[in-house]
């Protein structure tokens, strides 16, 4: 039996030709143990019939060790020259004809199996694409020739393998067992049908994964939005509402839907791959990508990116991470204002659809953005947007949106045939492309418009270095197991577009889980470190000697009690670290006879909150075990857990911590061990009551941990600022929007007074948030009037803070409130 005409020394040889210059590229990686660890024999099932590919596999088996595609091959007696089976095949005297009848040599091994009862047999998919190898597309030439959705003939598919033969991708599905395709009473063809079927859905998700659905034209996605049944209604209400005639509400509808949608380009993204290669070489020292094998496993799902929003490069940042990881570019949701002349036309051939700001006082237009938002998902092209809704200022996670999410559930509830999976994604930069912008913002100077001149004016930019930049992907969340433990009986749910009672609960959880992993998978950079060690001092600087030691601290710490599973942290010593912020521009050497201290300036302090915010969250439960020590040299157990579970549930709100209430203690216990172990604190139990004492004053360690206390001091100074101010004007006196106000007043005060360099210190948001979690918990109130009340909850709350905060610090205070 021969193969396209080959026997097997013909095929040996034509291998070892082509692999003077094709090199294929094999995911998964591991695929070799996968496959040699289940001790049975392999039957390679290819897409279509294709010499190129079946060279292209024989190279990778060659390589991995694997079995070989041109080795003899026994079932049940029966002998078969090669175990390879080809799904399609092209007939007709120009090869245009698709021939999808079952193949011949896939009846034989499954009938012989069955009669045998020989069922030690594992179909094996391989997907082969030409010119879609991750990493290594670097010719604008290839991209003509690279793969798409098109069963190509055979002198498109030689041209292919002569232009694109280093950039190929060889894929290794999952394996299926024979025994799998068989049961009781079930007649061979049956059989046979269920492995073809098998392997085409296989093919199909590996395709649509890799290049992406075979999206239509853009006019067809359109067409098809406008006759959703829930757009049609919307154009009735148009026609009612303003008085337009059936023709003319369909073209408003029409308009929205092409402002919206986005115009997929398989070949400009190869393109932009390119391209952006050339721009990240030039920009950055390195992309570091953490936690990849998330992609792999949300494979075969609808996939949801939902990344934290730092920068306007990370729209191109995670399309090319995903692309090179061997993964189709998701579409993106951008807000209006980047439809741009000319910019917006290529955000949209890289996948980029564009929705407005604000639904409000419009019914069609939501309806239209749903409509198109759940057609994207019954296609299965993954989606992109960012739950905080724009760029963060501060470093720190925003409260989340959640009306794409919200959308993004209902879509689903109305056909939850497609498992939906969303991927966390935190993004951390040692240097921001926007900081200047973001500094004149931060000093009220107001948000500049996006326009194309401001991205000329932008481009002398591009000639500087901006250290490393990292991408992590976080844990992923099943939407399904979500709703199971939200809403277990939503399954029973009628389908259609009412909204079900419980989807606002529902969907909040989500935000708050999808925010938590995004911190929980944060990567703490040297240049971070530097500014959560300088940031905590009164006037950013320390002796050499002394930020190095602490630095080292940062680096022990993030090893004894690691934030979570997926936080990773810089591998450089203290001494590594400071010399990489000056070279990096960040630091300032004064020399001095007793030691060299090590400042930042003005202009880079201001940026350093910035990327201290990023991760203050993975200190911030070793910082509030600290400041219990702040004014306390000796803490017993019980008072340590009692500060802790009264000052965590806000500053979790405020930071997206990850621990449930219930498992703080334990976290807390973590802490003190490793806060023992680095010798900033010491553990006495004497009668059975445990006390910890801190260094004594002066000490190396007592610095050190006055240091680690700092991180998050003024943030449990901005909520004694909140409740001093609540407590001056006294029960039902002053409402929750005034006192906001006046705290949002105090809080700028004593920043300029104190020099604070926090711009976050004086955030309204921040003191509605802490209000509001305030009533939420029944420690305060509102009055009939409208006015905040308050009792004994608050006194409590108020007697641990000034536990906590120095004298000092609380006169100082109390000054500015008074005044």
């Amino acid at each position: 039996m021969r193969y396209l005409g080959l026997d097997r020394t013909a095929l040996w040889i034509a291998a070892r030709i082509a692999s003077l210059w094709v090199r294929p590229t094999v995911l998964p990686l591991d695929e070799a143990e996968r496959l040699r660890g289940r001790g049975r024999r392999v039957v390679y099932v290819l897409e279509q019939r294709s010499l190129a590919d079946l060279v292209a596999l024989k190279i990778a088996c060659r390589r991995l060790g694997l079995p070989s595609p041109g080795r003899r091959f026994r079932v049940g007696g029966h002998a078969e020259r090669m175990p390879v089976v080809a799904l399609e095949r092209t007939r007709g005297w120009l090869r245009s004809r698709v021939d999808r009848r079952l193949p011949e040599r896939l009846s034989r091994i499954v009938t012989h199996g069955l009669v045998a009862r020989d069922f030690a047999i594992d179909f094996v998919p391989v997907s082969v694409f030409w010119g879609r190898a991750p990493g290594r597309e670097r010719s604008w030439f290839r991209l003509m020739f690279a793969e798409d959705w098109t069963l190509v003939g055979r002198t498109a598919r030689l041209l292919s393998t002569f232009v694109n033969g280093r950039s190929t991708l060889v894929h290794f599905g999952d394996p299926a067992p024979l025994g799998e395709f068989t049961g009781q009473g079930l007649e061979a063809r049956r059989s046979v049908r269920r492995v073809a079927r098998r392997m085409r859905a296989e093919f199909r998700n590996v395709r649509a994964a890799t290049i992406g659905p075979d999206l239509s034209h853009r006019r067809t996605i359109v067409a098809e939005v406008i006759g959703q049944r829930a757009v049609r209604a919307a154009v009735a209400g148009e026609m009612r509402d303003r008085n337009l005639s059936r023709r003319e509400a369909l073209g408003v509808a029409t308009r929205y839907a092409y402002e919206i949608a986005a115009d997929y380009s398989h070949r400009f993204v190869r393109f932009m791959d390119v391209l952006l290669t050339r721009l990240w070489t030039r920009l950055y020292d390195g992309v570091e990508v953490l936690n990849g094998e998330r992609l792999s496993a949300a494979e075969g799902a609808q996939v949801v990116y939902v990344p934290c929003h730092r920068s306007h490069m990370d729209y191109l940042l995670l399309s090319y991470v995903i692309y090179h990881r061997g993964f189709v570019v998701p579409h993106i949701a951008a807000g209006v204002n980047l439809n741009l002349p000319v910019i917006g036309r290529f955000l949209r051939k890289g996948g980029a659809f564009f929705l407005r700001r604000t639904f409000k006082g419009n019914a069609l237009y939501p309806a239209v953005f749903t409509s198109y938002l759940s057609l994207m998902m019954r296609r299965g092209h993954p989606i992109e947007y960012f739950i905080e809704g724009g760029r963060s200022r501060t470093g720190r996670l925003l409260p989340p949106k959640t009306g794409m999410l919200s959308m993004t559930l209902r879509a689903f509830l109305r056909d939850p045939s497609r498992p939906v999976v969303f991927v966390p994604v935190y993004f951390g930069y040692e240097r921001l492309f926007e900081a200047k912008a973001y500094v004149g913002e931060l000093s009220g100077r107001p948000k500049e418009k996006e326009t194309v001149v401001g991205l000329l004016r932008a481009l002398p930019q591009l000639r500087e270095r901006f250290g490393r930049v990292y991408v992590s992907f976080g844990e992923p969340i099943d939407l399904q197991a979500h709703l199971d433990s939200h809403a277990p009986g939503w399954r029973e749910q009628p389908r259609g577009d009412a909204r079900p009672p419980w989807l606002g609960g529902a969907v909040d959880s989500l935000a708050a889980t999808i925010q938590c992993r995004v911190n929980a998978a944060a990567a703490i950079s040297p240049v971070a470190l530097l500014a959560l060690a300088l940031l905590s001092t009164p006037r950013q600087a320390m002796p050499e000697a002394d930020l190095v030691r602490q630095l080292e601290l940062y680096r022990r710490l993030a090893e004894l009690a690691p934030y979570a599973r997926d936080t990773w942290c810089t591998p450089m010593s203290g001494a590594e670290i400071v010399e990489y912020g000056r070279a990096l521009d960040l630091l300032e050497s004064v020399p001095h006879p007793l030691g060299t201290v090590v400042r930042m300036g003005e202009e880079c302090a201001i940026l350093a909150a910035y990327y201290r915010n990023n991760v203050v969250h993975a200190y911030a439960l070793p910082s509030l075990v600290a400041c219990a020590f702040v004014s306390q040299p000796t803490m017993t157990r019980e008072d340590i857990g009692r500060l802790a579970w009264r000052v965590y549930p806000y500053i979790a709100r405020e930071l997206f911590l990850r621990w449930r209430e219930d498992e703080v203690p334990a976290a807390v216990d973590r802490v003190l061990e490793s806060l023992s172990t680095l010798g900033l604190l010491r553990c006495e139990s004497a009668d059975g009551v445990e006390r910890w004492h801190r260094p004594p004053t002066g000490t190396t360690e007592a610095v050190q941990l006055s240091v680690l206390a700092n991180a998050t001091l003024q943030v449990i100074e901005r909520y004694y600022l909140a409740i001093a101010l609540l407590l001056q004007a006294g029960p039902d006196a002053i409402t929750q929007e005034a006192l906001e106000s006046r705290c949002q007043q105090m809080a700028s005060r004593m920043s300029l007074l104190y020099e604070l360099r926090s711009p976050e210190f004086f955030d309204r948001p921040l003191f509605r948030q802490f209000l509001d979690l305030l009533r939420h918990r029944s420690v305060i109130g509102t009055s009939p009037s409208g006015r905040l009340v308050y009792g004994q909850p608050l006194l409590d709350v108020a007697r641990d803070a000034r536990l906590v905060l120095s004298e000092q610090i609380r006169h100082s205070i109390l000054q500015v409130t008074h005044a």
